[in-house]
């Protein structure tokens, strides 16, 4: 793992060049398979300097890359592209390190050191005079949360002897340090009642700010509870239904709160918490199928979000505008796009042949294990995710265009962009099923 992360550390050279955007552009790629030469272990391998990787960080870290790729495309006509292609680069080595650490400290460090880069690229590109405020509640939501962890940290590290994951054992059966330790990873889902920085910090961002935290950001407090609840399994048995009602009730909840949305990235960024919420439920059910279902729709909602969010900033830069009052009949304007819209809509309520929807099935069998009558609930979270999404894509590309005007330059950059996200999601539950 030390030669992938010397090779991140040696592109940023590159960073500072604008005619070497692209060649970095093709390192991440050539980086992408070299990963994938590497491979995947059950249990820990390639390990180097307190850095290894496994089953669960393997495709989190090919995701990193992947979506850092995406984020270069997407902001190659930006201003200052040198510091952001330089910020997009720091955020994926901090995502390195943080999915293929050993250690718990070096985890911890990475997982907050992501904030630095993150607030650059909201403040620095972000729309709206308003991102300054929402680059503050994202950092006090994280500080407040997180600094906690660091006591407890020290205080395992004390009982230990050690930090290394296999080595961490809690003996504690206080509420207290259940609540420290899995807080800050709630709040990075979010869970609901904690959700409120994640609707401010997307409709703010960039779209590339917004990429990164759909596609990435979330996935990270989902790591990092699949690793702490290996460290001590009793207090998770034991207190598991606390963040299982909570997340239950509040991905109905806000799936109603999407219904009322005028604006399409917070609509979308509603959604994320609502799937994130159904990632929390099958996690605390401490099954098989829930853990490899919450897994796999980390994975899949990191390309189905990221997606849509890049989607709305291509009609965004086209008609200055987010809203659905103003934005009706875009298939008429960008006809070109109302395909892959339909499509993402579509994947994001889970529909077959996608990869959300093995996620969902797997998450369905493990909570109806879990408590029997879950079932209904997610029978109405589903219902109200499919109105949702059906209203996302209804009321923007459905209607009659306000100047009856017909427009479809859309460069060729932006059908690959998208396409690559559509692909993992189309092609990934072949490859299970294979498997």
């Amino acid at each position: 793992m030390m030669s992938v992360f010397l090779y991140v550390i040696f592109m940023i050279p590159l960073c500072f060049n604008f005619s070497m955007i692209m060649m970095q552009l093709s390192y991440l790629v050539i980086l992408l398979l070299m990963m994938y030469m590497m491979g995947c272990l059950d249990f820990f391998g390639s390990i180097s300097y307190n850095l290894g990787i496994d089953f669960y960080s393997y495709y989190l870290i090919c995701l990193s890359f992947v979506i850092g790729s995406l984020m270069l495309i997407s902001m190659l006509n930006c201003y200052s592209v040198k510091l952001f292609s330089f910020m997009n680069l720091l955020l994926t080595i901090c995502l390195l390190i943080n999915f293929s650490s050993l250690n718990f400290l070096y985890m911890y460090i990475s997982f907050e050191f992501m904030l630095v880069p993150l607030m650059i690229l909201i403040l620095g590109w972000g729309y709206q005079p308003e991102r300054l405020m929402s680059g503050m509640y994202l950092f006090f939501y994280t500080a407040l949360a997180s600094l906690p962890l660091l006591m407890l940290i020290l205080y395992m590290s004390h009982t230990s002897n050690s930090l290394f994951f296999d080595y961490l054992v809690l003996d504690s059966k206080l509420l207290l340090l259940h609540f420290i330790l899995v807080l800050v990873f709630m709040v990075k889902f979010p869970m609901y009642l904690l959700h409120y920085w994640l609707p401010k910090a997307h409709v703010q961002a960039p779209v590339s700010g917004s990429m990164i935290l759909a596609g990435l950001m979330l996935s990270v407090g989902g790591y990092g509870l699949i690793r702490v609840m290996m460290i001590y399994e009793y207090l998770f048995i034991k207190y598991s239904y606390i963040w299982f009602t909570f997340s239950i009730v509040g991905s109905f909840l806000v799936g109603l709160i999407c219904l009322v949305q005028g604006d399409m990235k917070s609509l979308i960024a509603y959604s994320s918490i609502s799937h994130m919420g159904m990632v929390i439920m099958g996690m605390t059910t401490m099954s098989m199928w829930g853990l490899l279902g919450s897994y796999l729709l980390m994975l899949g909602h990191g390309f189905c979000s990221s997606g849509l969010f890049y989607v709305a900033n291509m009609v965004y830069k086209r008609t200055s505008s987010r809203s659905f009052y103003l934005n009706k009949g875009l298939m008429g304007y960008v006809p070109s796009v109302a395909l892959f819209w339909f499509m993402l809509c579509a994947f994001n309520m889970s529909c077959p042949p996608s990869m959300n929807f093995i996620s969902e099935v797997m998450i369905l069998i493990s909570i109806v294990s879990f408590w029997s009558c879950s079932f209904y609930w997610f029978v109405f979270i589903s219902f109200v995710c499919a109105c949702f999404s059906y209203y996302l894509y209804s009321y923007s590309f459905h209607g009659v265009y306000h100047n009856l005007y017909s427009f479809s330059m859309i460069n060729v950059m932006e059908y690959l962009c998208v396409s690559i996200h559509l692909v993992p999601l189309i092609f990934a539950p072949i490859f299970i099923m294979c498997l």
